[in-house]
């Protein structure tokens, strides 16, 4: 598996005019929408007139036998594989391949080619299948209707997975029996929570030497903190793993047949595992009595609690995101992934009980959120969560909430209120589509030749509701690039459609050096956009010597009394600002640190003037004069000021506020902050302190570290510049055997002679900027 390239090496983090605006007006958004979202209240007829829409009853039949899926998880835990098995199991492959398969094919969910050659998942891939699901307690089937959109593993595209659970109703988060709870699945399990995703578990890899899905449920409670149970019992360990003990409906299943197609199920327990099965019902009865209250009040009066109210008591626990139920088998084995399935359509929720909220635009932005309805009849309300460069023209990956969408509909765009017309719609099956004319609500879909950006709500017109966005974390890592040999138009076009696909991908021109700088979550990331463009735009690119994405911060109070005057001849420029910077704190939701405040009574500074100030203290936080990078973590209070009558205006207070800035700055003890990384290292026991010796030579803190069996996990916080060369150096002192991975995780502030030196250096590249 692919860790980490090392080679790739860093960059400054885009320069920030376009970057910050942006992301400042990501984050006002994301605030707006988690506030909103907490103090969101259904609204009723009789609180405002907001149209209702009940469900017909062929909408309730419908959506019933419908699940939006997805399959998140720490790299190379067994998603693909998992996928692949599903697929096969419902018919809509014929063969199964591996992910890194001799047979040269490869998994289905990977259709890229680079995909197959490293065998991880890149990009998320949408498909859908029918499972025929059998009811334990009536023994009757239904044929559910299952979209499943599979996300890769690695941090560095981690945008995919976010914008996947944005649109699913559920969610199956995987884990290795081995390895447990790991960094990724807790940055996973965040983001679930952040779009209230319900999830199951699946133990994955239950025919590994040491698997031990006790140890994995226990973590999932402590770790992930959820209440969580083991809904099976293995049926033999490691190599004899041959089936599983459902201990709701009190049951073996065992696979036989090719490739476990065939699933057995048997009334009888195996006689060595009745004690154990037993204990491990009884710990599921006693999760469910603390999350719900009616198996909580059979409990307390000393009554057994039936397999169809247990079976109740996990659905509905499941899906108000207090349980997780824990599914165990193994995808490679093809052991246990039709009761994990049959476990998706009993446990996780139709479209209907998923809460969907929206806002009304042409209400204040502190109005209840609006609740919407997946009726048919309804106006059409839809989210473009995917765009990707097809051989037809831009793809849009859409989920619609509300209404029908039809081929050759007029919609309307709610950001940019243009009207499209739909030339064609189609379902995905990884690669491959299938034409469509109509897509209901509650369904997931893609159009043709509907330009919009990610996160972009539609709507039919009748309404004027827009979805919230999504969260998009900032780019950690930077990367100077340029075309090899004379720059061809397919270089701009390349930048320019990764960029609209994927908004952690940013491309900006530095202003000094005149490089082109492309900065992304970490190097695999932007490594796979390089090779990406020598093989579907032909551009070979030399990357530069890139740095890390520092930035600057102050760490006190400073006042500020600032007066710009200029006269030139008729009208002059004139701006008095008063007022002090002050550290701020990351708010919690918004994740925003800087913040422009106005404090001015008595009208000495017209209101007019304001957004020249603003401007001018977004501006001055563009370039820190310490080291040229981005300030964060910083607060100003406009107190006082003054103007003119005739020589004011925004211009004006804009160069004030920036002269005001830069000179309270050097008094406010600024200092260099540098990005740390969580990082994760799975190696051999025998290696453990070659590899906690490298750790610590790189300034890493060790933050835990695991033993189990012979390999150990160890976790430490290391500063991103210190892990230059890091790959090599694994492999050398454990002999190849070791791997890694990296999550950003803050940024603090960098050793004092290392200050000294960034400065030093960026001394030296101001008189050549100024003579360009």
């Amino acid at each position: 598996m692919l860790r980490s390239t090392l080679p790739i090496l860093f960059s400054s983090i885009p320069s920030l005019p376009s970057l910050f605006i942006r992301s400042a007006r990501c984050d006002r958004r994301w605030a707006s929408a988690a506030t909103t979202l907490k103090k969101a209240s259904v609204i009723t007829p009789e609180e405002d007139s907001v149209p209702t829409y009940p469900l017909s009853d062929q909408d309730r039949s419908r959506l019933r036998l419908q699940r939006n899926i997805g399959v998140s998880a720490h790299i190379d835990s067994g998603k693909t594989t998992l996928t692949e098995r599903i697929l096969y199991y419902t018919g809509r492959i014929r063969e199964i391949h591996e992910v890194r398969g001799r047979d040269n094919v490869g998994a289905k969910m990977d259709s890229m080619d680079l995909e197959r050659e490293k065998g991880i998942t890149i990009q998320s891939a949408a498909t859908f299948c029918d499972w025929e699901a059998t009811n334990p307690i009536t023994n009757e089937k239904e044929k559910y209707a299952i979209n499943i959109i599979d996300t890769p593993g690695h941090v560095d595209f981690t945008i995919e997975v976010e914008r996947a659970l944005r649109v699913l109703d559920g969610a199956i988060l995987v884990l290795c029996a081995v390895a447990g709870v790991q960094s990724q699945t807790t940055t996973v399990d965040r983001q679930m929570r952040r779009y209230n995703v319900p999830r199951i578990s699946f133990v994955n890899k239950m025919d590994r030497p040491g698997a031990n899905p006790w140890k994995i449920v226990n973590q999932i409670r402590t770790k992930l903190r959820i209440p969580a149970a083991a809904v099976h019992v293995p049926i033999g360990v490691e190599d004899s793993f041959s089936g599983v003990i459902d201990l709701v409906h009190w049951r073996s299943i065992y696979n036989q047949g090719v490739k476990g197609n065939e699933v057995v199920v048997s009334e009888e327990i195996p006689a060595d595992l009745l004690e154990l099965a037993t204990a491990k019902r009884k710990e599921l009865i006693e999760q469910l009595a603390d999350v719900d209250e009616e198996i909580g009040d059979l409990v307390l009066m000393d009554e057994s609690p039936s397999n169809a109210q247990i079976d109740a008591a996990i659905r509905r626990a499941t899906i108000g995101l207090k349980f997780s139920p824990v599914f165990l088998g193994s995808a490679i084995k093809n052991t246990g992934v039709q009761p994990l399935l049959d476990g998706v359509c009993a446990y996780l929720p139709n479209p209907s009980e998923a809460e969907a909220l929206a806002h009304d635009t042409e209400k204040p932005s502190s109005a209840p959120m609006v609740p919407l309805t997946p009726a048919a009849d309804a106006p059409l309300v839809g989210l473009a969560f995917k765009l990707e460069e097809g051989r037809f023209g831009q793809l849009t990956y859409m989920r619609v909430y509300q209404g029908t969408l039809k081929k050759a509909n007029t919609i309307y765009n709610a950001r940019t209120g243009k009207k499209v017309k739909v030339p064609r719609l189609v379902r995905m099956h990884s690669n491959e589509m299938e034409d469509v004319s109509s897509i209901g609500p509650g369904e997931i879909c893609a159009m043709f030749g509907v330009e919009c950006s990610s996160g972009d709500t539609f709507t039919d017109g009748e309404t004027s509701y827009s979805m919230t966005s999504m969260y998009v974390p900032e780019p950690v890592i930077s990367l100077a690039i340029k075309s090899k040999g004379i720059e061809t138009p397919n270089f701009s076009r390349a930048l320019n459609r990764f960029q609209k696909e994927d908004p952690t991908f940013r491309v900006h021109v530095d202003h000094e050096s005149k490089e082109t700088i492309i900065s992304g979550m970490g190097e695999l990331h932007l490594e796979i956009y390089v090779e990406r463009m020598r093989r579907e735009y032909n551009v070979d690119c030399i990357t530069g010597k890139p740095r890390v994405a520092f930035r600057e911060t102050i760490t006190s109070r400073a006042d500020f009394n600032y007066t710009h005057k200029k006269q030139t001849g008729g009208a002059g420029q004139f701006a008095k600002v008063i007022g002090y910077i002050e550290p701020m704190q990351p708010d919690e939701e918004s994740g925003k640190d800087t913040e422009f405040v106005n404090d001015i009574l008595g009208g000495a500074i017209p209101e007019g003037y304001f957004p020249g100030v603003e401007k001018g203290f977004y501006e001055a936080l563009e370039k820190g004069t310490l080291s040229g990078n981005p300030i964060s973590g910083c607060r100003l209070v406009l107190v006082d000021g003054g103007y003119h009558i005739v020589d004011s205006s925004e211009l004006a207070f804009r160069i004030a506020t920036i002269g005001a800035f830069r000179e309270a700055y050097k008094l406010a003890s600024p200092v260099i902050l540098e990005p740390i990384m969580t990082v994760e290292v799975i190696a051999p026991v025998e290696f453990q302190s070659a590899v906690i010796g490298g750790l610590n030579t790189r300034r890493g803190t060790i933050v835990d570290s695991e033993v189990r069996d012979d390999e150990f996990t160890c976790i430490a916080e290391v500063a991103l510049n210190d892990m230059f060369g890091y790959s090599n150096q694994l492999r050398g002192s454990t002999q190849g055997k070791g791997e890694f991975s990296m999550e950003y995780k803050t940024h603090m502030p960098v050793l004092p002679h290392f200050q000294k030196e960034l400065e030093e250096a960026y001394k030296k590249t101001m008189p050549q900027a100024k003579s360009k």
